[in-house]
């Protein structure tokens, strides 16, 4: 069994193993797109994106272990640093494991003969490796998978229901969309940005463990494992801390782009103009940090009366437009923008915090170019904005 998850979803093909029973393995891969502060040596914040993949284990329809693609050990040391495990295998027992298929699965393993761990602990590892993989997993849009019906992964500790999971995580993946844009991923670090607020707002137990934990260095899910929390809870935790603007959410310790950034026109940078209309402001924002970056000029506009007028002064390559707009819809901005001949053939992509055929044919029908449903990741946009964005637009346009 194999495909895209355009096809089929991840939630769907765990049924289809469990209803039949199978073992084997199932392997998924997607792209993850995350940020970093270290780029050409300006000091600028570049956007990566890069494949990711994950493998999930299975015994006669049931989930024995789950494993990023590229195996590290750092996720079971983190869980073993809320259990207080200093006791590592040496290094030599390490590099041996690397050469597993499953290394660490066989690191666990290992942990275990060696009594550093008991079966109780080793059992709790594997439930939130298991948990925290089906939460990437089930929050997957795009992809590819394969599922290979093989002997299974050995020796088995324990083996989990797939059903259960499945229901409580879908849920989970639903409140997680509900915090967007405030909080985008796991991988995000906390960091304190008003320790005035905190210290004035906050009671002084609080602000310690935000300070402790906040340290730019640390992202949520690590958090999540150091506190033996799923990401849900540790993300609703500090969620309000977020919306006050008291802790901010990096991909990585930012700092100031270089002035020289801003003029992309003078360094043959710049890629094109892309106009957002949203009236949400942290959307505009988001959009903004994701495309200023790589290139491109974004302008933000919350008023989409205004933004009707203003739009023929910017002479933007590319509109995105949200639907749901309380002054105008983005099916009336869309069908007024096409009936003028400046924007006839201009790409327009809607935004949309729904993903529904009824949605997507509307856009269609006023003149939609194409559609980005929100949530969004950076690679998303991105793909879209350089589909539709002309190579020699530049020459176009002088």
């Amino acid at each position: 069994m194999q495909g895209n998850l355009n096809e089929i979803d991840i939630c769907s093909i765990l049924q289809l193993i469990e209803l039949g029973q199978r073992t084997g393995q199932l392997w998924v891969e997607a792209y993850n797109s995350h940020h970093s502060n270290k780029g050409d040596g300006d000091g600028a914040i570049r956007h990566h994106s890069k494949q990711k993949s994950w493998f999930v284990f299975f015994l006669n329809g049931q989930i024995i272990y789950c494993q990023e693609g590229e195996s590290s050990l750092s996720r079971i040391n983190d869980y073993l640093h809320y259990y207080r495990i200093e006791m590592r295998l040496a290094d030599k027992q390490i590099a041996e494991l690397s050469s597993t298929d499953a290394s660490e699965y066989a690191y666990l393993w290992a942990l275990l003969e060696q009594n550093i761990i008991n079966p109780k602990i080793a059992g709790n590892i594997i439930h939130g490796l298991v948990h925290e993989t089906l939460f990437d997993l089930l929050s997957l849009h795009q992809g590819n998978f394969i599922f290979h019906q093989d002997t299974p992964l050995a020796p088995q500790l324990n083996t989990l229901e797939i059903a259960p999971f499945v229901t409580k995580i879908i849920k989970q993946v639903q409140e997680w969309k509900q915090l967007y844009p405030h909080i985008q991923s796991p991988e995000q670090l906390p960091v304190l940005s008003d320790k005035v607020q905190l210290h004035s707002s906050l009671p002084a137990a609080t602000v310690s463990k935000l300070q402790h934990w906040a340290d730019g260095k640390t992202s949520l899910r690590q958090l999540a494992r150091y506190l033996n929390r799923d990401i849900l809870t540790v993300a609703k935790a500090i969620y309000p801390y977020v919306q006050q603007s008291w802790l901010q959410l990096v991909y990585s310790v930012t700092t100031k782009p270089d002035t020289h950034i801003e003029n992309w026109h003078l360094e043959g940078k710049y890629k094109g103009r892309i106009v957002c209309i949203d009236d949400a402001i942290a959307i505009g924002e988001t959009i903004n940090s994701i495309l200023k970056p790589q290139g491109y000029e974004a302008i933000a506009l919350t008023n989409p009366l205004e933004a009707l007028n203003l739009i023929f002064q910017l002479k933007p390559d590319l509109i995105l437009c949200d639907i749901a707009m309380p002054e105008l819809e983005g099916y009336e901005v869309c069908s007024m923008l096409r009936h003028s001949t400046a924007f006839r053939l201009l790409p327009i992509i809607m935004l949309s915090g729904k993903d529904g055929f009824i949605d997507r044919l509307k856009a269609r029908m006023v003149g939609a170019t194409d559609y980005l449903t929100k949530p969004f990741t950076d690679t998303e946009l991105l793909m879209l904005v350089g589909k539709y964005i002309n190579k020699d637009f530049h020459e176009n346009r002088a």
